[in-house]
């Protein structure tokens, strides 16, 4: 499996690495995990109390990606954003999913950064991140949405992660999809770390590093990361 990212993408602002970990076991939810998760959600919702998500450069980057895109801002509400929303009303409390999804979700929260997390296994080939607008108007594509069981269209001016079956995993940073949703069965998982214009690359690695600890901690496995080829 390979992971690769068209120029395109690459042009318009998006900074991607992929942190990959195999073996991993997500039944699991030690004590220890719970007790960190729960500290930090209450320190993060102090923390952001304040928090102007539009003067924020990182968080308005993803809408100024979006924005140079062609990508609506109302009925796109960056990931990081939404989680952030989320734990204001929620008032530092967030609902439990499974170990290797809090873990991801909670680094978002922290580094504001778009995350998420896939099942290897579930995936047809290799994932590349596109935006060329051919591969989008053909009709072949697929993407059904997390929770969802009916395929939805993609824009063509949609950056999107897909395999090599040309179904989309992810639409943009903020949907992903049923087919390699990660649950407690998942073994092998490959995280996506997603940043902007306005993110520092230091920031970008900082977090992947930390993705691979915390999910080698508390669900075991090993980890890399993985940078993308590029296609131009």
């Amino acid at each position: 499996m390979e992971f690769f990212v068209q120029q395109a993408v690459l042009d318009a602002g998006v900074k991607i690495i992929f942190p990959v970990i195999r073996g991993m076991d997500n039944t699991v939810e030690s004590d220890e995990w719970k007790a960190y998760r729960t500290r930090k959600l209450h320190e993060l919702y102090e923390q952001y109390a304040e928090l102007d998500v539009h003067a924020d450069p990182v968080l308005e980057g993803f809408n100024i990606l979006h924005d140079d895109t062609g990508v609506k801002r109302r009925k796109n509400i960056p990931a990081s954003e939404n989680l952030i929303k989320l734990l204001k009303k929620g008032q530092g409390e967030m609902f439990y999913i499974n170990t290797a999804v809090d873990i991801y979700n909670l680094l978002s929260l922290e580094s504001k950064l778009a995350l998420g997390a896939h099942n290897i296994d579930k995936v047809d080939g290799n994932v590349t991140l596109r935006i060329d607008k051919n591969m989008f108007t053909d009709g072949t594509e697929r993407f059904v949405p997390l929770g969802q069981t009916e395929p939805v269209p993609v824009a063509p001016h949609e950056y999107c992660y897909c395999d090599d079956s040309n179904e989309v995993l992810c639409r943009l940073e903020i949907r992903q999809v049923n087919k390699t949703a990660v649950d407690e069965t998942a073994k092998n998982v490959f995280y996506i770390v997603q940043g902007n214009k306005a993110t520092p690359d230091e920031l970008l690695w900082d977090t992947a590093r930390k993705l691979i600890a915390d999910t080698e901690k508390y669900c075991g496995g090993s980890g890399e990361i993985v940078v993308p080829k590029v296609l131009t």
